[in-house]
């Protein structure tokens, strides 16, 4: 198949720039090394929050926009993988968020009374929450009815995709990049996150932040509990440490006593791909002449800022 663009990266980033390409009319194909299943995204969490993320004076944008993507999302919750859940994150008052803050429905304050566990002042909301393997499974058969190709295929020069034809190539490699485009500002964070049966939790949690040693999370889903978490810097170990998920449980149940007992039903390790300076989303071109459009670095927050991030992509390919 002839393609008018090739996007490098097959995981949340990659697909919604894919599908906003295609939305405008280009022949898009999607070159990946991992089923969408295998991809850093499959790992995630995944509540939308901007988390570990710069440049912020555009990731207020990138975000809102993104929301109010998963707003209309949620209408179909089994098919998208995308639900409205309530809950709680601690440790940060209102005021110390950014301006994005002021375009979330709802978000308040709430007394430290009403703040499980340990952790004091906080905020609620109804947040979108995404089941990962479902809501990348959707948005592969969304690119495919607008008539784009999903592909596994491992890519060690983006020079391919030119000498394939493309006219335009898409770079949202994540990690990848580092070694791809000798991008030295990149860098992992490794985070571990434990799955158990949900013993009945209903609601979100969360508290992160200078004063949190850990990050302690847990989302639920109708057949599991993700519970979570690590931010290792430049940690790279694929392979779950049992310590480590013994600790995220105890800080858990701490919030939810009825954790501490749930069944363990795995373990997950995914490296969030960070960038020294922020995300980055510019043009470029490759030695044939063959326009580049950059999207990687989005550190934690790539379900959070996708739809926006494609947004831009789409412009800087369509509107030049």
């Amino acid at each position: 198949m002839d393609s008018d663009v090739i996007v490098v990266g097959g995981g949340v980033v990659g697909l919604t720039a894919a599908i906003r390409l295609a939305e405008r009319g280009r022949r898009v194909r999607v070159w990946s090394r991992d089923d969408v299943t295998g991809t850093t995204s499959a790992v995630a969490g995944a509540l939308w929050w901007p988390y570990r993320i710069e440049p912020e004076a555009e990731v207020g944008d990138w975000s809102l926009a993104t929301l109010r993507v998963y707003e209309e999302l949620t209408a179909e919750p089994a098919a998208t993988g995308v639900r409205w859940v309530p809950g709680v994150h601690a440790g940060t008052p209102l005021e110390k968020l950014s301006g994005w803050a002021a375009g979330v429905p709802g978000l308040r304050s709430i007394p430290d009374e009403e703040v499980p566990g340990p952790y004091g002042t906080g905020i609620a909301a109804r947040l979108p929450l995404v089941d990962m393997p479902v809501h990348l499974a959707w948005l592969r058969g969304r690119l495919e009815a607008l008539g784009g190709v999903f592909e596994q295929r491992v890519v060690k020069d983006l020079a391919e995709a030119e000498a394939a034809g493309a006219r335009v190539v898409v770079n949202c490699t994540g990690l990848g990049a580092r070694e791809l485009m000798g991008d030295d500002r990149m860098h992992a964070v490794r985070g571990q996150l434990v799955l158990v049966e949900n013993p009945g939790v209903d609601s979100w949690f969360a508290v992160s932040g200078s004063g949190v040693a850990d990050p302690v999370y847990f989302f639920p889903h109708a057949d599991r509990l993700v519970l979570g978490g690590t931010a290792g810097e430049h940690e790279e170990e694929m392979k779950p440490d049992p310590a480590t998920a013994e600790a995220i449980i105890a800080r858990c149940a701490r919030v939810r006593p009825e954790i501490a007992d749930a069944r363990v039903l795995g373990h997950r390790v995914g490296l969030r791909p960070s960038r020294t300076g922020g995300v980055r989303l510019e043009t470029g071109r490759l030695p044939g002449g063959a326009l580049l459009v950059h999207d990687y670095g989005h550190g934690g927050a790539g379900v959070t800022v996708a739809w926006g991030c494609a947004d831009r992509v789409a412009r800087l390919v369509c509107d030049g």
